[in-house]
This record gives structure tokens, C-alpha cells and sequence, in this order.
């Protein structure tokens, strides 16, 4: 294994905005671990039942605003990893570059190490006897490539991945000017994958004139939760959305339009909230 690891601190970034559910990354898994093996990184990976990366999709709202996002989940490389806690005698380690490795001979029947994960992206190897995970593509790092093999293959970047001491490597550049999370934060393991753009809560509307059944196009529509407040207009179908809002959180919808009464709604979002058709009369 070459020294650069030493050198580097790597993470990789999850952008959900430009996922697109392609499961590029998925195939390019199984392209480079089903079937192949590789001493000191991992066993080969089995044709079913292991999904080293998955894609989730995640529907919000209802009909007839509905929304998909589609999240990539693997092994968080955490700093703070609970499989490298439980594991013994080097089982599950974690090296200097932060990459966490499930050792392929070391960690034989030890079935115990797939509970440690509060993610679940551990899985069992039947025939093998042996846990395995995702591994950031060690094996080809270590030969000098500089992404992982599903990051490669993804044609809308939604994968970045490089070194978080670098300055001026793409995901120092893109971290430095958005803020991160992590999935689960309140698992609290300093997880080196990290995501933005995560589906938060959403409220949308149409808006249209009661008089005559025409789309209201750029009425003024502000949203305030008594700390905070921002304005939209509507577009030309009359339709408005405010994105990534807190849960559980009260908000209040003021649409205002000339010659026109204005209307208000009070809403939690306890769910994603789509107000419907809004009619303005005149004033």
C-alpha cells in the first residue's frame, strides 16, 4: 500500500440536487468488486445481497406536487467509527487517510460487526463467512487513481471525492463556500461522507385570480416563521414553492397581489404542505 495515504485526508461529498437515480454508481460497484479480489483490501463481492452503495428514493408531498430525490448511501468512513470500537485485533481498522478497511481475513465470522453500524451498510458474506463493506476503492487509490470507481462513473457529478487537506482540491473548494451534513448527524460520528442539498420540508401553492380563472403569474408571496422571512413570485402558471424548511416549525404564508385581497395561511410543517389552488378576489 503506497505512503500517500499519510498524506491525505480523504471524504467524499454527496450533492442530492444532481442525483438523478441512474445507479451508475451501483454498477460500477459491482463492476470493479463482484468477482475480483483484493489481498489486504476486501474479498470479492457477491453477485446479490450486498450493496456496497444504494440508492434511496425519497417521494415528498402529494398529488399533484410531488417530488423524488434520489440519495446515495455507502460506508461514512466516520472518524468516529462504532465497527472500528467494537472490532478486535485489527478486525476493523481505520487508516491515516481515514478510510475505514474491514480486514478480509481478520474479521472471518465475526457477524457481530454488522450490528455496530447504526447505517447499516455493512453486509454478510454467506459464503465467506465475513463482513464487508464499501472501501472507498483502497486498492486503486493506493495505485494512484484519484476517485473511487462510483465516483468516476457518475455524469452528473453528484459523487466529488479528493482530499479535505487540500485547499484547493474540488471538494475543499465546494465545502469551503456551502455548509455539509451529515445523514444522521445525531449519530455524531464525524462522518467522511457528507451530503448537501439533503430533501428538507417543503410548501408550495398555485395561486390564480377568482375572477376570471387565470394563473396569478408574479404575485408577491412571503413566508416568515416570526425569526426569519423571504419572498417569492410566482411564475407563470401561478405556482410558488419555498424548499429546505425545518420540521415541526410554524409558518406563515402571506400572498399579496394589486387590486386584490390578500390571503394568509398558518402552517406546521409536520409534513411537506401544498396549499392547493389559492383564489384571489378583488379588492
Amino acid at each position: 500500500m503506497g505512503d500517500v495515504r499519510s498524506l491525505v485526508r480523504y471524504a467524499m461529498l454527496v450533492n442530492v440536487a444532481r442525483c438523478i437515480g441512474c445507479y451508475n454508481c451501483w454498477l460500477a460497484c459491482k463492476d470493479e468488486h463482484c468477482g475480483n479480489e483484493y489481498p489486504g483490501y476486501s474479498a470479492e463481492q457477491p453477485q446479490r445481497g450486498h450493496f456496497w452503495i444504494k440508492v434511496i428514493e425519497k417521494e415528498r408531498g402529494k398529488f399533484p406536487k410531488v417530488k423524488v430525490a434520489f440519495i446515495p448511501i455507502l460506508c461514512m468512513h466516520c472518524e468516529d467509527a462504532p465497527c472500528v470500537r467494537m472490532a478486535k485485533d485489527g478486525a476493523v481498522y481505520q487508516r491515516q487517510d481515514g478510510i475505514v478497511i474491514i480486514d478480509p481475513k481478520r474479521a472471518i465470522g465475526r457477524r457481530e460487526i454488522l450490528t455496530s453500524c447504526p447505517y447499516r451498510v455493512i453486509y454478510w458474506n454467506e459464503e465467506k463467512n465475513l463482513p464487508q463493506k464499501c472501501t472507498f476503492c483502497a486498492h486503486l487509490l493506493d495505485q494512484g487513481l484519484r476517485e473511487p470507481r462510483c465516483v468516476e462513473v457518475c455524469p452528473t457529478d453528484a459523487l466529488i471525492f479528493g482530499d479535505l487537506d487540500d485547499p484547493n482540491s474540488k471538494i475543499s473548494r465546494i465545502i469551503a463556500s456551502v455548509q455539509p451534513e451529515a445523514l444522521h448527524p445525531e449519530f455524531g460520528l464525524k462522518e467522511r461522507v457528507l451530503y448537501i442539498n439533503l430533501p428538507k420540508r417543503f410548501i408550495a401553492g398555485t395561486v390564480i385570480y377568482a375572477d376570471d380563472g387565470e394563473c396569478a403569474e408574479g404575485v408577491s408571496v412571503t413566508l416568515s416563521d416570526g425569526e426569519q422571512k423571504s419572498t417569492v413570485k410566482t411564475d407563470v402558471f401561478g405556482d410558488f414553492e419555498f424548499e429546505n424548511l425545518k420540521e415541526n416549525r410554524e409558518y406563515t404564508v402571506i400572498i399579496e397581489a394589486s387590486g386584490y385581497k390578500p390571503r394568509t395561511f398558518k402552517v406546521v410543517t409536520r409534513s411537506d404542505i401544498y396549499l392547493g389552488r389559492i383564489a384571489l378576489e378583488k379588492a
